[in-house]
């Protein structure tokens, strides 16, 4: 049974509409809202047996803790305890935004949120749609990414109606998201900030009110960051991505005749500025190879647009790693699977 969507314009929200999610939560159900990252799934945070739904919704691993999306940076303290410093610094300048941050919880909040940690991972999202449903549903609310696990995040409704229908009650329709790709997490050692997920805010930006920061290996086992599973974002094709050099092209064309030669249905991402050297394939322009932000906001879709096409293999070339560029190369190498 497809769950009942609510088409909500973000520039005049119909709170009548908000309201409904609203009474859906309270009753324990499951809600799909946009943020400015990606579409969220949303539950009751301090409402254990409202967070278990979401795990079996989505076929969520156990061990993968939620994040937990506040309205009032006044609910921070409810939650978590023990704020540094630098935890202060960074939410007095990037929230509301894509950034989560994991603290110290409180008892308020349920061990299934947190996965049993000692720790909570919270935000504050900005999208106008999720900042005033988490304002009328008057509690928290833990909200991984709409989408099945494992599968590349929703940055549209159909994408969370093609992966949860049957298993959510709401999905609220407003439009694509901002960002594309999901928030920045991060923890904190003493006097460092240390990167767990790469995300909506850059490590440059994040350097320019901290200082020192440290981009946790992909290859690192992460325990308290949620997302932190190797192979993820995945499509059904396989993935292949094509490192950045000189000969990117050529290496990327050897892999795309090779793979048709074996009569498999194949599709390129690619940057920009190469779009003409694959005038013989099912190509999509990702974006300029040094603009991160614009590539994060076409990355998912095109991941869901070539599983829609039947694509068996994407073979996807490698963008800058600067600014939101380290988040899509993270997403890409993941979906790819070369993370170990």
């Amino acid at each position: 049974m497809k769950p009942r969507i609510l088409k909500i314009d973000p520039q005049n929200i119909d709170h009548d509409l908000l309201k409904q999610g609203v009474e859906t939560i309270h009753n324990r159900g499951l809600v799909a809202f946009p943020t400015e990252t990606v579409y969220g799934l949303g539950a009751n945070a301090l409402d254990a047996r409202a967070a278990a739904g979401i795990f079996e919704a989505k076929k969520r691993p156990l061990d993968d803790p939620l994040i937990v999306h506040i309205s009032e940076k006044e609910d921070l303290y409810r939650l978590a305890k023990n704020i540094s410093p630098l935890a202060e610094k960074l939410m007095s300048r990037f929230w509301p935004g894509p950034l989560t941050i994991i603290l110290e919880k409180t008892d308020l909040v349920p061990d299934i949120v947190t996965t049993g940690l000692g720790t909570v991972a919270v935000r504050m999202p900005s999208g106008s749609i999720a900042k005033k449903f988490i304002s009328l549903a008057g509690v928290p609310i833990a909200a991984p990414s709409a989408n099945l696990f494992g599968r590349p995040s929703p940055t549209s409704a159909k994408h969370v109606v093609n992966d949860l229908t049957g298993r959510i009650d709401i999905v609220f329709d407003g439009g694509k998201t901002k960002i594309g790709v999901e928030s920045t997490v991060v923890e904190f050692d003493q006097d460092k900030t240390i990167v767990l997920r790469p995300g909506g805010i850059s490590v440059e930006e994040l350097r320019s009110i901290v200082g020192e920061v440290k981009v946790l290996d992909e290859k690192a086992e992460l325990v308290s960051s949620p997302g932190k599973y190797p192979e993820h974002y995945s499509p059904e094709a396989k993935v292949v991505v094509i490192s950045r050099d000189s000969r990117q092209v050529e290496k990327a064309l050897l892999t795309l005749w090779e793979m048709k030669s074996y009569g498999l249905r194949v599709g390129v991402m690619a940057k920009q500025e190469h779009m003409e050297k694959y005038k013989n394939f099912d190509a999509q322009v990702l974006g300029p190879g040094s603009d991160g932000r614009t590539c994060a906001t076409r990355l998912f879709h095109i991941l869901r647009e070539f599983d829609e096409k039947n694509v068996d293999v994407i073979v996807a070339e490698a963008i800058k790693e600067d600014g939101l560029g380290l988040a899509v190369m993270n997403r890409l190498r993941k979906a790819s699977g070369t993370v170990s």
